[in-house]
């Protein structure tokens, strides 16, 4: 599989094991810039720079601390923070299945795949029900000193593993003190038939990434030496409430 193993486990539940390797899911391609000296062209280096003394401070004169107040912290030691790691493991141990749709995608973070280790480990068999009772299970691993929360789930014949942000880490939508928002029956009709209208298959292959082509196109203009012309960013100006109508008329007239 493309990307190579980045950890090998076992998914475990029940009496149940499934030993699986773990591969990345996504792959981030993007155009990379690095800090220079202006005028001679040569890489910049970060050195971290003592506030009161003004001056870099090597690796070895480094430590970490905690801010309790402005200005005063707690120092950890290395040694200390080695007691807090979670004890290292191969376990996916799943808790509970759910059903899949009930996870609130605000949850969801970072995807893997999960190849079988072994051919006769049960592995088909879990995709199979994993897909076909539209459940995910669940989860929590330990991979690379950290401990993860995670749901498996199951599409095209192989189990995904997610890992997921926990309740704390997300800002519930009543903190925002959200008004009620009036809703107009026509507008809503007109609404219904312009996304009719616009509604197809999910195809992400139709679509590229824009501000990495430009970038591209820049980066070759100016290895060619050619001159780059400025543009001035062009601003769109919101829809007022009261041209919601019309504006929602002349988009469906458009797509008709």
């Amino acid at each position: 599989m493309a990307g190579g193993t980045i950890w090998k486990g076992a998914i475990h539940f029940g009496e149940t094991s499934v030993p699986v390797k773990l591969h990345a899911a996504v792959k981030e391609e993007r155009i990379q810039f690095h800090l220079l000296h202006r005028s001679d062209r040569v890489r910049l280096h970060q050195l971290m720079i003592c506030a009161y003394e003004k001056k870099p401070v090597p690796v070895e004169a480094q430590t970490r601390g905690f801010e309790v107040e402005e200005g005063k912290y707690l120092i950890v030691d290395p040694e200390e923070l080695e007691q807090t790691a979670p004890e290292g493991s191969r376990a996916i141990e799943v808790h509970e299945f759910v059903p899949a749709a009930e996870i609130d995608p605000i949850f969801l973070e970072r995807v893997y795949y999960l190849e079988p280790d072994t051919v006769l480990a049960g592995y088909g068999e879990l995709v199979e029900l994993l897909e076909e009772m539209a459940i995910a299970g669940i989860c929590t691993w330990t991979m690379r000193k950290r401990s993860y929360l995670g749901a498996l789930r199951a599409r095209g014949g192989i189990i995904r593993l997610t890992t997921l942000r926990y309740a704390d880490e997300v800002v519930a939508v009543s903190s925002l003190g959200l008004k009620e928002i009036p809703v107009s029956e026509k507008e809503l009709k007109i609404g219904r038939d312009l996304i009719g209208q616009l509604t197809a298959p999910f195809q992400p292959e139709k679509f590229v990434n824009e501000h990495q082509r430009k970038l591209q196109e820049l980066i070759e203009k100016k290895a060619r030496g050619e001159k780059i012309a400025v543009l001035r960013p062009k601003y769109v100006q919101p829809t007022a409430s009261d041209q919601l109508l019309q504006a929602l008329e002349a988009s469906l007239k458009k797509v008709a």
